[in-house]
Order: C-alpha cells, then structure tokens, then sequence
C-alpha cells in the first residue's frame, strides 16, 4: 500500500459575503440527471483559507475512482468558507450554506438529506485524512457487499500522526463505546465513511446529534437497524498545528454519548422513532430551534 503525504492547497482570501437567514443552495452548474454512483458530503466550517484548495484535492482523488459522483459541501455557518467554497467551480459540487452554526452532526444530517448517489460518503473539509482513500473503501464496498466501511485510526495499515495525548483520548473514548454500546470496532469517530444510500436514509431519520459524537450515532443506529456488514479500512490522517481537541469539545461528545445511550438502551426511543422522510426532514431541519 503506497502512503502519500497529504498535501493542502491553499485558496486566496477575500471579504466574506453575507449569509441568507436560511440554508441556500449554490448550484456552481447543473448536474446531469442520471443518479451517480457516489455522493461525498462535506461539513465545513472555519476553513476559508484552505476550502478552496482542499475541495480540488477532493474531485482528483474522485475523479482518479473513475466512479460516477458528487460533491455536496454544507457550510456550517461560515461566511468567509461559503465564498471560498463557491469559487471551487465544478459541474458535480453543490454548496449549501446558513447562518448558525449548528455543528458537524447537522450539517452532515442536511447533507444526507440532499446526496443522490448509490454510495453516501462523508468526509471532514481540512482533508487531513486523504480523500484519496475514499477509492479504496469504496472498492471494499463492492469487494465484500457491505452496508457501511469506516475509516479507523486504530487499523494495523492506518498512518496516522497525531499527539500523544490525542491518541489516549481516542483510546480512552472507544473503551466507553464499547462498555455501553458492544461495538465491535476499534475507532468510530474517524470523519471518513461511506455508506449505501439505504443506510443513510434509515439512520438520518431518526439521528438526533447535532455536534461531534454524530459519527456514533451514525454507526450505532445502522447496527441497530439491521445493517450488520460494517467493516474497517486503514486510513491515512496528518493532523495539522491547528488540529486540538479542548476540554469544553471532550465533554460535549462525552455528553451526547451517553444521550445516545439513554436514549438507545433506556428509553428505546430510536425503536419507537419512525422519522421523517429525507424530504420532509431536508426542510424539518431548517426550522429553528426551540
């Protein structure tokens, strides 16, 4: 397995455009009608620098799949990112954008709500975890018929390099996940996945996580759906300077964590759930909040 140094480049900053009260959709051009064969969904939010340059890296690697796709950017109430994002012209990226920041876990559940593929990818917008690998868990998609393949920083093939003491908060997370929730995987919170589209639709209906621990509930949720074919695929991740992890964020994800588990094995709120349809939850989740 070749490892290629991840590499970012860097777009051009300029003012911030203003913001619409409610989500707009940037449609850079139209896109064919056909449904392609992946869609890759993207939060952003704090990368007006780097969006640019990083959605390019982004259409190569897909490209380089020779798959059918699209791209589907959600700006997670970022003005400055919303411009850069839009200048990063393509036949097959959309751009949505609002003005709250209302966290990863929403941004990524309004862009479920929009994807067309048969395959449904998410992956997070600094690209510190190579795009180029969403080739090869799509192969192992196909390879083994699976409902869902999640990048894991804990493969024995994965390449990661990040701080110690972030390594023993990955390590300290997923023995919780494993005491309440009986997952048989080694990492869940890796922001790289790639789904059938099925998946996706059953779980985003009843998904309630705005913020972090989303990539749990994600999981989680389709287990307990049914969807049982979940593999792991080695990864290869390069944290930037800018990458830390404050005490207020572990918290948070520690907190919504155990909401899951209320929910999920106290409450069996998600068995009773039975959602909104992706239509009627595309326009559901623009509501404010209460």
């Amino acid at each position: 397995m070749s490892l290629e140094q991840a590499t970012l480049a860097f777009a051009v900053e300029s003012p911030p455009a203003p913001l619409p009260d409610t989500v707009a959709s940037t449609t850079l051009e139209l896109i064919g009608r056909g449904r392609p064969r992946l869609t890759v969904v993207v939060p952003a939010y704090g990368d007006g620098k780097t969006i640019g340059g990083n959605l390019r890296r982004l259409q190569d690697a897909l490209e380089a799949t020779g798959l059918t796709w699209e791209v589907v950017v959600v700006v997670d109430g970022d003005a400055l990112t919303a411009e850069h994002a839009a200048r990063a012209r393509s036949s097959r990226l959309r751009v949505y954008a609002y003005q709250q920041n209302r966290g990863k876990g929403f941004a990524l559940r309004y862009g479920m709500t929009k994807a067309r593929g048969e395959l449904v990818t998410m992956i997070d917008s600094d690209m510190e975890i190579a795009p180029e690998e969403i080739g090869r868990m799509t192969r192992l998609m196909d390879l083994y018929g699976a409902d869902m393949v999640v990048g894991s920083k804990r493969h024995p093939l994965s390449d990661v390099h990040y701080p110690p003491f972030r390594r023993f908060q990955s390590v300290c997370y997923q023995l919780l996940v494993r005491l309440l929730f009986r997952v048989n995987l080694r990492d869940t919170q890796t922001g790289l996945k790639v789904m059938r589209r099925e998946v996706a639709e059953r779980v985003i209906q009843v998904a309630l996580v705005k913020r972090f621990a989303f990539d749990l509930e994600l999981v989680v949720l389709a287990h307990r759906f049914g969807f049982r074919r979940i593999l792991e695929a080695p990864v290869r991740i390069e944290y930037g300077f800018s990458s830390t992890t404050n005490l207020r964020a572990v918290f948070r994800v520690v907190w919504d964590t155990l909401a899951i588990f209320y929910r999920m094995r106290l409450r069996h709120w998600y068995d009773r759930s039975t959602g909104k349809g992706v239509a009627a939850l595309s326009v559901a989740l623009l509501e404010p909040d209460e």
